[in-house]
C-alpha cells in the first residue's frame, strides 16, 4: 500500500501543473480567515461576516466544510489529469510491464483519492479549530467537538466526488473531455431535477425521493447550505414572513448513498481498465 501511494505522489509532484493546483487548493483554504474582514449592506443593515457567528463553535464546522468543498474542483483537475497522463505518457502500460497488476493500478489511484480526501479533511479541521479558538464566543470542550459529523460528511463528499473524477479520467482518457463531461453531467442532473420538481411533482416534494440518488446531487445533499442558519438571515426572513424549515442535519442515508456511488465508480474504473486493450 505504501509503495502504491508513493508511486502516485511522485507522479503528481513531478507534474508542475498538478503541483501548483494542489498547493493552490490548500492555500485557498487558509483564506477563510479573510471572511472576518468582509462587510456588505443589505438595505439599511450593514453585515460584517466576522460578527455573525460564522466562526462560533459548533457552527464553524458546518460553515467551513460547506464553503471549502467548493474548492474541490482544484483537486478534481489534478485527479483527472493524473489519470489522463497515464494514457498520454504511456506510464500505465509501463507500470503493467514492470509487474503492477491492473487491480493494483486502480488501488493506487483510489488510495490517492482517499489520501487527498483525508488530508483535506484534516486541514479543514485544523484551520477551523484555530479560527474557532480565536474568534468563537464558546470555547467549552463539549461545544467545540459537537457537530463533528460535518467533517465526516465533508470527507465522504470529497471521496465520492474524486472517485467520480477518477472514473471519468479512466473512461474518457483525456482530461479536457473528462472535465467537460463532468460539466455536462452536472447540467443533465440540473435538467432532471428541474423536470421532476416543476413538471412531474409541482405540488409536493416527492421529487427528492428520486433526485437524492443522482451522484452529484447526493454529494450536494451531504452538507446543506449554512447561510440561512445565521441569525441576521433568520431575522430578515422573519421580517418578510419567510419561515425557515430546512433540515441541516447530516443523515446516515445520504452518506450511504455517496459511499455506494464511490464503490460503483471505483469498481467501474477497474472493470474498464481490466477489459480495455492498453
Amino acid at each position: 500500500m505504501k509503495r502504491l501511494i508513493s508511486i502516485e505522489l511522485q507522479k503528481i509532484w513531478k507534474n508542475r501543473a498538478s503541483r501548483i493546483l494542489t498547493l493552490t487548493y490548500f492555500i485557498l483554504i487558509t483564506f477563510i480567515t479573510l471572511l472576518v474582514a468582509i462587510k456588505f449592506d443589505v438595505g439599511p443593515i450593514q453585515i460584517n461576516i466576522g460578527e455573525q457567528g460564522v466562526f462560533n463553535f459548533p457552527f464553524i464546522w458546518h460553515f467551513n466544510t460547506y464553503f471549502v468543498a467548493i474548492l474541490k474542483f482544484f483537486l478534481a483537475v489534478v485527479i483527472v489529469s493524473m489519470m489522463a497522463n497515464e494514457y498520454s505518457y504511456g506510464t500505465l502500460k509501463q507500470n503493467l510491464i514492470d509487474g503492477m497488476s491492473k487491480k493494483e493500478f486502480i488501488q493506487s489511484k483510489f488510495l490517492t483519492v482517499l489520501l487527498f480526501s483525508a488530508v483535506s479533511t484534516l486541514f479543514v479541521f485544523i484551520v477551523s479549530l484555530i479560527l474557532g479558538l480565536i474568534y468563537s464566543s464558546y470555547t467549552e470542550v463539549g461545544i467545540i467537538f459537537s457537530q463533528m459529523e460535518y467533517l465526516l460528511a465533508y470527507f465522504v463528499k470529497l471521496l465520492g466526488f474524486f472517485s467520480f473524477c477518477l472514473f471519468l479520467g479512466v473512461f474518457v482518457k483525456r482530461s479536457a473531455f473528462a472535465l467537460g463531461f463532468l460539466l455536462f453531467w452536472n447540467i443533465i442532473e440540473g435538467i432532471t431535477i428541474g423536470i421532476l420538481n416543476f413538471k412531474i411533482f409541482p405540488d409536493n416534494d416527492n421529487d427528492r425521493y428520486f433526485t437524492q440518488f443522482l451522484p452529484l446531487e447526493s454529494m450536494s445533499n451531504l452538507i446543506v447550505e449554512p447561510v440561512s442558519r445565521l441569525s441576521v438571515i433568520k431575522s430578515i426572513g422573519t421580517q418578510v414572513g419567510i419561515e425557515n424549515t430546512k433540515d441541516y442535519s447530516v443523515h446516515w442515508y445520504t452518506i450511504a448513498i455517496v459511499l455506494a456511488w464511490t464503490a460503483i465508480f471505483i469498481f467501474s474504473s477497474y472493470k474498464i481498465i481490466k477489459k480495455r486493450d492498453l
